[in-house]
C-alpha cells in the first residue's frame, strides 16, 4: 500500500478534487455498513449503489454471519491461540474470543468519517466531544491523563513483572477480558448514524503494521510487527488517531495483508489492543480478587485484594492490563479512551517486539550527535596541528575535489560556497573583520563575514553570530568531532528529547549590575592581583605537583574563563583559609569579575579599569555596567 495513502496524506492540493474524494469515501462507508448488516446514513450518499447491490450485500452479510461464529482472520487466530494457551491451566468453560464481527477499517479515513454524524459537525457522549473543523477533526476525550501512577497492570504467569507494576492473577484477566467483550449497547453505537432513528451499533477494528526495524541496505530488510486494535463503535475516534500516526495496513482477511506470508518484513510479533472503558465499573470481588485476609504480600502491595465487597478494581481509576510472554504475542486491555494511552501502547508493543527480536533498537531509544560550541569573544587563533597535525596542504590533497583551491592558500567548497577552508595557523579578528595567515613569508587575508563558515584542517569551524539579546557580534567555534549522546532504553518522559535540545533555550540574558561601582571594582582589583599559588592543600600537592608551573594571573591571556570559574569555586583541593576567602566574595562581584575577564583585551595592559564604567543618574552612580560606553549583556 502507498504509505501516503495509508497515513491519509492528500495526493492533491485541488480543493474540488479533495471534496470529490471525500464524497466517494462516504459512499464507501455506507456500502461497508450495509455489507455488515447495519443501518446506513442516507444523507452521506451511496444509497443508489446500496439499493442496486442489495442482493449481493445480503449474500455477503450472511456469509459474514456464518463465518463470525468460528472463523477468524490469520492475525486474530494468532491472538486467540496465544490467549487460550496462556490460560489453559484455568480450564475455562469457553475459550477467550475476540469480537467475531467488526466494521473493519480497511483504509485511512473511514474511522474519521465514522467518528462524526454524517449530517452534523458535532458529536458528544459521556466519553468524548468531537468537532468537524476546517482542517479535519477535533476530538476531546473526557479525560486528559497527566499521570501514569497505578496505571500499568501485568498478568502473572508470563515474563517477569517489574516491582513498580501491579501483578494481576490470571483468572482476573480472563474475567476482565470477557467483560471487555460485552460492552453496553450504547458504547457500540457509531457516531456516524447517531442522529438517526435507526442507529448502527458494532465493534470497529483496525490492522496496523508499525515499523520495528528500519531497513539497512546490505544488512537487513525493513521489518514491522502487526497490531490489531478493537474498540466499541462510539470510540472509533481513537482508531482515527492511531492510524494517523502508524498507518493503516488494510483488511486483515486479505492474504496479501497476512504478516505470516511476508516473512522477510515481519518481526514475527503480534500485538492486540482492546478499548474497554466500561470495565472501570467492575468490582474486585466479581473479577475474582481475594479478600485481604487471603491475599499475598504482593497482592496487598498492589491493592489486588478487597476489604469491602463494593470496592472497584483499581479504585475506579484508568489502567492498562497487559498479558504477554516470550511467545511474541502481547494483548492489552485499556480502560480509558484517553488518546495518549492508545498511542503509547502501540509504542510499548513495538518495544516488546524489538526486545524479543534483538538486533534493533527498541522504540524508546533516543539520542543525538552533539558538536560542542564555544563563544570565543572577539578574536581566535587556530592551531589545527595541536589536534590532528593536519595542514591545509593535506586537506587540499585529500579533499581537493570538494573545493576550489585559491592562490592565497584557502579553499571554497564547490557545493556550499559559504563554507571556506582555511590554513591551520589562521587568526580571526572580529574587530578587524578579517582572517589572516602567512604564506610564503607574506600575510594573506580574507574578509570575516556573517553567514560564512570557516573550517580549519582539524575540522574546527568558526562563524560570526549576533548576540541573541544585544547589538554585538561574537565569534562562535564548533568542534570538528562530535559526541554521541545516547539513551538506549527509557520510558516516556525519560529525557530522550532533552538530549537534542539546544541549551540556548534555557539561557536568560540581561544587563550586568554592580552594587557600588567603586567598592566592587576595588574588590575585583584585589581578586585580579591576588597570588593564588598557595591555595592548594598538602594532600592535593601530593596527588599532583601543581607548583611545578607558575600560577597564572586571572587576566593572563593563557588562562581561560572556564579556568577562572574553577579558580574561584570552593574545592576540597583548596585550603580552608582560601575557601573561606572565596565564600566572602559577594555573588554580584563574581559576575563582575567574570564579565571583565570575558571582555578583557591583552593590549590594555594594566589599564583595564578605565574601560569599564557606570552612568551617573541624578548625580549618583548607577548600577548597570558598561564597556567603553556600551552596555554589557
Amino acid at each position: 500500500m502507498d504509505p501516503q495513502l495509508s497515513l491519509g496524506f492528500s495526493q492533491t492540493d485541488d480543493r474540488q478534487a479533495q471534496l470529490q474524494a471525500r464524497q466517494e469515501l462516504l459512499r464507501y462507508v455506507n456500502l461497508k455498513l450495509a455489507a455488515n448488516g447495519l443501518p446506513i446514513a442516507p444523507g452521506a450518499g451511496g444509497t443508489e449503489l446500496v439499493r442496486l447491490a442489495s442482493g449481493l450485500l445480503a449474500s455477503f452479510e450472511e456469509k459474514n454471519r456464518l463465518l463470525s461464529s468460528g472463523y477468524r482472520c490469520p492475525v486474530d487466530r494468532r491472538i486467540e491461540g496465544f490467549l487460550n494457551r496462556y490460560f489453559s491451566d484455568l480450564n475455562l468453560k469457553e475459550p477467550l474470543q475476540l469480537p467475531g464481527r467488526t466494521v473493519i477499517l480497511d483504509r485511512h479515513g473511514i474511522a474519521r468519517e465514522l467518528s462524526l454524524p454524517a449530517d452534523s459537525d458535532y458529536y458528544h457522549s459521556d466519553y468524548i466531544q468531537s468537532y468537524r473543523v476546517r482542517n479535519g477533526v477535533l476530538h476531546n476525550p473526557h479525560t486528559d491523563r497527566r499521570t501514569t501512577q497505578g496505571t500499568f497492570h501485568v498478568v502473572e504467569g508470563g515474563l517477569p513483572i517489574p516491582g513498580d507494576k501491579r501483578a494481576v492473577p490470571k483468572n482476573v484477566f480472563a474475567n476482565m477480558f470477557r467483560a471487555a467483550m460485552s460492552p453496553p449497547e450504547a458504547l457500540l453505537e457509531l457516531p456516524f448514524t447517531s442522529n438517526q432513528k435507526e442507529k448502527a451499533a458494532s465493534w470497529v477494528s483496525l490492522l496496523l503494521r508499525p515499523l520495528a526495524c528500519p531497513g539497512v541496505e546490505g544488512w537487513t530488510a525493513e521489518k514491522t510487527m502487526e497490531v490489531r486494535f478493537f474498540a466499541p463503535g462510539s470510540f472509533v475516534s481513537n482508531l482515527d488517531f492511531v492510524e494517523s500516526i502508524f498507518g493503516n495496513a488494510g483488511d486483515p482477511y486479505i492474504p496479501q495483508n497476512d504478516s505470516a506470508l511476508d516473512v522477510e518484513h515481519w518481526t514475527g510479533h503480534t500485538g492486540c489492543v482492546i478499548l474497554a472503558p466500561h470495565v472501570l465499573k467492575l468490582t474486585k470481588k466479581e473479577l475474582g480478587l481475594p479478600h485481604i485476609s487471603k491475599a499475598t504480600e504482593r497482592q496487598k502491595q498492589d491493592r489486588m485484594c478487597w476489604e469491602d465487597e463494593s470496592e472497584l478494581y483499581n479504585d475506579g481509576s484508568a489502567f492498562k492490563l497487559t498479558c504477554r510472554n516470550e511467545e511474541g504475542v502481547i494483548v492489552t486491555l485499556i480502560s480509558d479512551n484517553y488518546f495518549g494511552y492508545c498511542k503509547k501502547e502501540v509504542k510499548t508493543q513495538i518495544s516488546y517486539a524489538t526486545n524479543l527480536m534483538g538486533g534493533a533498537e527498541e522504540e524508546h531509544a533516543g539520542g543525538a550527535l552533539v558538536f560542542p560550541s564555544y563563544s570565543l569573544g572577539d578574536s581566535f587563533q587556530f592551531n589545527s596541528q595541536r589536534y590532528n597535525g593536519a595542514t591545509f596542504a593535506d586537506v587540499a590533497w585529500e579533499y581537493g575535489s570538494l573545493m576550489e583551491v585559491q592562490p592565497d592558500g584557502y579553499g571554497i567548497d564547490r557545493r556550499f560556497p559559504n563554507l571556506l577552508y582555511i590554513p591551520e595557523n589562521a587568526s580571526a579578528d572580529l574587530r578587524e573583520q578579517n582572517i589572516t595567515w602567512t604564506k610564503d613569508g607574506e600575510t594573506r587575508q580574507i574578509p570575516l563575514r556573517p553567514g560564512q563558515v570557516y573550517m580549519a584542517p582539524s575540522g574546527y569551524r568558526l562563524r560570526m553570530e549576533k548576540h541573541p539579546s544585544a547589538p554585538s557580534w561574537r565569534l562562535i567555534g564548533t568542534a570538528g568531532e562530535g559526541i554521541f549522546c545516547h539513551k538506549p532504553c527509557t520510558v516516556s518522559g525519560g529525557g530522550k528529547s532533552e538530549i537534542s535540545k539546544s541549551l540556548v533555550d534555557y539561557m536568560e540574558y540581561g544587563s550586568i549590575f554592580v552594587f557600588d561601582f567603586d567598592d566592587d571594582m576595588a574588590l575585583a582589583r584585589e581578586i585580579f592581583t591576588k597570588d593564588y599559588s598557595a591555595r592548594w592543600t598538602d594532600q592535593a600537592l601530593k596527588k599532583q605537583n601543581y607548583n611545578q608551573y607558575p600560577s597564572r594571573s586571572i587576566l593572563n591571556p593563557r588562562r581561560s574563563l572556564g579556568s577562572v570559574i574553577k579558580l574561584l569555586t570552593p574545592s576540597d583541593d583548596y585550603s580552608e583559609e582560601y575557601n573561606a576567602w572565596l565564600e566572602k566574595i559577594p555573588t554580584h562581584v563574581y559576575a563582575l569579575v567574570f564579565a571583565i575577564k570575558r571582555f578583557h583585551r591583552s593590549e590594555w595592559g594594566e589599564d583595564w579599569e578605565s574601560h569599564f564604567s557606570v552612568d551617573y543618574v541624578n548625580g549618583s552612580q548607577g548600577h548597570e555596567l558598561k564597556l567603553d560606553d556600551r552596555k554589557l549583556v
